[in-house]
């Protein structure tokens, strides 16, 4: 093919274009100059969001992503550029959330000569993204991009990174070679079904069961798979049950919604209803030590065990099962709900069932609803949930830091509509990404009211992008829950180690006053009475608000966190 030369830069910029990327999130550095002058000269309709820190820049993207149904991009420069955007890239590629961190590098001709920022980059980021190459000739710019696009959203969706070296950025490519299936800019994309043969093991298992109960990760809500697990939870009277990422599978406010179920977020209420289950459903979800409370609920072979998933690796690793689809979530749901229907199994013996579930809610939130009218001093974590299920309308999005927030808001925090409406950082727990992370939802989803709540330790890690907020304009509110302490450790050492704490308590800082040195519309409450109406009055200011709120600490507190209740 021979044809009009594009440089190295131009062709990735096209080539991003190509597969409908709208968004890029990053930060500037040397390697990256001829980029961004493709980014600035180039009629490509992506919008580049500056980023105050790289990690941010790829947290902002795993949420634009989740919210949006694109794949995220972030970027940055080479050395530090590329270990900072690291976390951000394996929080999402072990969430299943398709990211590419596109990292610019030294010249190819410039390795092995101590070059400043020289590193590895494919060694780095092999182990921790779903795939990973860097570029060292120009002419491969198109089939790698191509590539990586089909990695991140076939299959398990997952993060990719691509190394784009400084030299290569500047040597020529054939226009023609740029082209793209622009279909897998989204996910999941090219999904796969199931085999009838094992769909008609489940539906027997299914059909025998006296009391199944479905529990959904977040493989449900990435696949777009809610409308199917309801027909398929009504044609069983099923109970369904979520971890943390699944969140929005089913709404709350259905019949059959027990809620979150493990140690982080799960009660005994809940926990009670797989107890009494005599066949567990996973779909879309690894069945990890915190869904299970260390493969403690369901019983190892006690209970029969069928796992839907795309991975077939997931299969059979933490539980014998007994039966098993290998698919889509979303394909092999309806599949399922399709062969149940047409069976019209006999529910007549069924143990369990709305009314239990019923049964069991009430028994959870009669207990959350006498500390959450508390009007103790500093104010209970319970109390503020139970205020934003006030405040908040239906389509709002809560992005929650892993300490504090976490187990709290996935207890409380009413989810009125399926999809995805709540998002924590679960695989590996980093703090500092509800802010940041909050800024990417914001932008993938502008209709919806976006929420940030984090502790005052995940505060101090990135409150720096408040500068991004306001320079974008973005409405969204910061709740900062401030009991001047690394919280979740600190109810760690109480609880396990004698109350022998160590290293976990810090000053207590003004947040209010912080945000508001940035230009957030900012307000500070340690009065419970006051709670309610100042977080209205925050979600209701049409630019980005800051509700610094003086809340009782994590050891003192009554969290739902299995292994402290005990």
């Amino acid at each position: 093919m021979s044809g009009n030369q594009l440089s190295g830069a131009e062709a990735f910029v096209r080539m991003l274009a190509a597969h409908d990327v709208k968004h890029i999130f990053g930060l500037c550095g040397d390697t990256s100059l001829p980029f961004y002058d493709a980014l600035k000269r180039l009629n490509h309709g992506m919008t580049h969001v500056l980023t105050r820190d790289e990690r941010c820049a790829a947290y902002m993207a795993d949420c634009y992503a989740r919210v949006s149904g694109r794949v995220g991009i972030c970027e940055g420069p080479s050395g530090g550029g590329a270990t900072y955007i690291l976390p951000g890239v394996v929080e999402a590629n072990e969430s299943s959330v398709p990211i590419m961190a596109v990292t610019t590098d030294i010249s190819v001709s410039a390795r092995g000569r101590y070059t400043l920022t020289e590193l590895d980059q494919e060694g780095l980021f092999r182990p921790l993204a779903k795939w990973t190459r860097v570029i060292d000739r120009a002419v491969d710019i198109p089939r790698t991009l191509r590539a990586a696009f089909t990695q991140m959203t076939s299959g398990r969706p997952g993060a990719s990174h691509i190394g784009l070296p400084f030299d290569v950025q500047k040597d020529p490519v054939d226009e023609s070679e740029i082209w793209a299936d622009r279909s897998l800019g989204s996910f999941p994309a090219r999904r796969t079904g199931p085999d009838p043969e094992a769909v008609n093991r489940c539906v027997e298992l299914l059909s025998q069961s006296l009391a199944p109960v479905i529990v959904c990760g977040g493989g449900v809500v990435l696949s777009g798979a809610e409308a199917a697990l309801e027909r398929l939870a009504n044609a069983l009277e099923a109970p369904v049950a979520t971890t943390v990422s699944g969140q929005g599978a089913i709404a709350d406010d259905h019949p059959l919604a027990v809620g979150v179920v493990g140690s982080n977020g799960g009660v005994p209420a809940t926990r009670a209803i797989v107890q009494a289950a005599d066949l567990v459903v996973f779909v879309g979800c690894r069945a990890g030590s915190v869904t299970t409370e260390r493969w403690r609920y369901p019983a190892p072979g006690r209970q029969k065990v069928v796992h839907i998933d795309v991975d077939p690796a997931v299969i059979g690793a933490t539980y014998p099962t007994d039966g098993w689809l290998v698919g889509d979530a979303r394909l092999c749901l309806a599949a399922l709900a399709d062969a149940v229907e047409a069976a019209k199994p006999d529910l007549s013996q069924r143990s369990l069932g709305r009314a239990e579930v019923a049964a069991r809610r009430r028994e959870k939130f009669e207990a959350f609803m006498q500390l959450a009218g508390s009007d103790d001093t500093p104010i209970r974590p319970e109390r503020l949930v139970h205020a934003l299920n006030e405040a908040l309308p239906a389509d709002a999005i809560l992005v929650a830091d892993p300490g504090t927030p976490c187990p709290y808001f996935s207890a409380y925090w009413l989810k009125r509509r399926t999809g995805r409406h709540f998002i924590s950082n679960r695989a590996h727990g980093a703090l500092g990404y509800a802010l940041s992370g909050a800024v990417g939802a914001a932008i993938g989803r502008p209709s919806a009211k976006v929420v940030s709540v984090m502790g005052d330790g995940s505060f101090g890690f990135t409150c720096g992008e408040f500068e991004t907020v306001v320079r974008l304009g973005l409405p969204i509110t910061f709740v900062v829950v401030s009991n001047a302490c690394f919280g979740w450790i600190k109810a760690g050492q109480k609880t396990g180690f004698g109350g022998r704490y160590f290293s976990v308590d810090f000053d207590r800082t003004n947040h209010a006053r912080v945000a508001e040195a940035f230009g957030v519309k900012s307000f500070t409450v340690a009065d419970p009475a006051a709670l309610l109406p100042t977080l209205r009055q925050a979600i209701e200011y049409p630019g980005p608000t800051c509700v610094d709120v003086i809340a009782q600490p994590l050891h003192e507190a009554r969290a739902p966190v299995s292994e402290w209740v005990a």
